[in-house]
């Protein structure tokens, strides 16, 4: 698909506004932040997509007026998209995290979480190295989608059983940059 001045030809709909997604991201670090007052928290984002989110949140909890004493932010990269619009169920750690999660308050920020196999698939890997906490925040969530029973501690808004951009979501690496979360024109994906 070749992409000219912008993507608004390729929005089918928005889903949520960049208003809604910024209410969303407060209602989540202020909720974080009452559960980690007063101590440090590692806010361990999930590359590529969950990078706005991590930002947006880092920075909606540095606002809140008693949260964590620190907030520290690491990022750790898997993949199990490729260049589909399903997962392939096969999640593979691409980069790991640069922080060590042993005895410490960890938050795993994800933009959205359909079938589950990601975040049960880093709870598992990060659960071995003995954080003294560990939870997961998931900005959209998917439910309709899950194979796997796993628990979500922080979850923003519900999508629909679409495939969405925006936000830090894409589709072949594009879209990633949109403000909002959208569905697009189904003749993008026939580009």
């Amino acid at each position: 698909m070749k992409v000219t001045e912008s993507y608004d030809g390729a929005i089918q709909r928005t889903i949520y506004t960049p208003q809604e997604i910024a209410a969303a991201i407060e209602r989540l670090a202020a909720r974080i932040a009452s559960d980690f007052r007063g101590q440090p928290l590692l806010l361990l984002g999930v590359l590529k997509g969950a990078l706005y989110v991590v930002s947006d949140l880092a920075r909606a909890i540095a606002r809140t007026s008693d949260g964590p004493s620190e907030v520290i932010v690491d990022y750790l990269c898997v993949s199990s998209y490729g260049n589909e619009t399903r997962s392939s169920g096969e999640v593979r750690l691409l980069k790991d995290a640069s922080e060590s999660v042993t005895g410490r308050n960890v938050v795993i920020v994800e933009d959205i979480i359909d079938n589950g196999l990601t975040l049960e698939y880093l709870r598992a890997l990060l659960d071995e190295r003995k954080p003294a906490v560990l939870r997961s925040c998931v900005l959209f969530d998917k439910p309709y989608r899950r194979r796997v029973d796993i628990p979500l501690d922080y979850v923003g808004l519900e999508c629909p059983d679409e495939f969405v951009v925006g936000y830090g979501l894409d589709y072949q690496e594009l879209f990633r940059n949109l403000p909002s979360l959208a569905q697009l024109q189904p003749w993008v994906f026939h580009s």
